[in-house]
């Protein structure tokens, strides 16, 4: 499974909606949602500064987590950004990859 990292800004109306369930319920949610998609929530944190919370979630492929974020997107009450995450032995095996690429103006 591929490995992501969310980060969540939640908009004026998120955070009524967060301040009226709280945030073990927001986790929970997050965790069945992620279930339901075949992937696993790995952490969930809130936090001060650009994002209102940092999650981690292992999910089947790319095309998941696109769903994902273009559902929770949809809502206007939150608003997601996607970042695939690389496990040393994927960057060990991209080292090792040949690629044949000409910079620009080269």
């Amino acid at each position: 499974m591929a490995k992501f990292l969310v980060k969540a800004s939640y908009t004026p109306e998120g955070v009524k909606g967060l301040l009226r369930s709280g945030g073990t319920a927001r986790r929970q949610a997050v965790e069945k949602t992620v279930s339901d998609m075949g992937g696993k929530l790995e952490a969930f944190y809130f936090a001060f500064g650009d994002a209102d919370a940092y999650v981690i979630v292992s999910l089947p492929d790319n095309i998941t987590a696109a769903a994902l974020a273009l559902n929770i997107n949809t809502s206007l009450l939150v608003s997601v950004t996607s970042t695939a995450l690389l496990d040393p032995e994927d960057v060990d095996a991209a080292v090792k990859m040949s690629v044949n690429y000409r910079a620009p103006g080269s």
